[in-house]
């Protein structure tokens, strides 16, 4: 599997995903999981990360963020993830890797593709059969949309209103609840890979965008039309690596 994209580009929208260390279930408890909300907080305060949603899972999360320019995502990244394992490893007196070594970065359009970003990171717990409500998974940023959180409040709510062009936190939530409602009628609850494999998901022209952004780095990475979306990938066939099999 290719080495996980973690280049960021000012202004953009980045869906991150994050596994444990070979797929344990590191996070089934929720007090580690309230330990990664804890520390999201903290970087929230110390670097001004914006989040526009998020779920801790029971071995992999998602974050959804928007990059300020300043560094404040890899900085982030770091002290949430050598925090978490840090006091997990001292509570359980284990030694090794909590996490993989690489997070994953796929930039989203700011269009209709952030919509369903959105939707497919709330429906995370759905899709694994733990939850039938999103709502009800408490390490969740549409969790805490719905239930009007205030402690260790992460969204960046008026960030999150005008990217989705509405008027007011009440049309957010409405919108999400119908995009929820919309996927478990239509059964859309299959992992999709654009999400936790591409590099950037969205229109030709913002993919293009990302892809010469990248300069050298974006130079040998396949763009890839499905008809719903275009796709930047890694170029695996040309390295004779073959595509994943696992999805987050």
């Amino acid at each position: 599997m290719p080495r996980a994209c973690r280049y960021f580009l000012p202004g953009h929208v980045w869906h991150i995903t994050h596994r444990c260390h070979k797929k344990e279930f590191l996070l089934k408890f929720a007090r580690d999981r309230r330990a990664w909300v804890r520390w999201l907080f903290e970087a929230k305060k110390r670097y001004g990360l914006c989040i526009l949603n998020d779920v801790a899972t029971s071995n992999h999360v998602h974050l959804l963020v928007q990059d300020g320019g300043r560094g404040e995502i890899a900085q982030s990244m770091q002290l949430v993830a050598g925090r978490v394992a840090q006091e997990f490893n001292q509570r359980k007196s284990r030694k090794g890797a909590f996490w993989e070594d690489r997070y994953h970065a796929t930039a989203v359009s700011t269009d209709h593709h952030l919509a369903r970003c959105l939707t497919y990171i709330d429906l995370n717990m759905v899709r694994a059969g733990v939850v039938k409500d999103p709502a009800l998974w408490s390490e969740s940023g549409y969790a805490e949309i719905m239930s009007g959180r205030q402690r260790y409040q992460l969204v960046d709510h008026r960030t999150l209103v005008t990217l989705l062009d509405l008027s007011t936190l009440g049309d957010v939530r409405l919108a999400r609840q119908n995009w929820i409602k919309a996927s478990l009628e239509q059964k859309m609850l299959t992992r999709d890979t654009c999400w936790t494999e591409g590099l950037a998901v969205g229109s030709a022209e913002f993919v293009e965008e990302i892809k010469d952004g990248l300069g050298n780095r974006g130079r040998y990475r396949d763009v890839r039309n499905t008809g719903r979306e275009c796709i930047l990938r890694e170029n695996e066939l040309r390295w004779g690596i073959l595509p994943s099999k696992s999805a987050l």
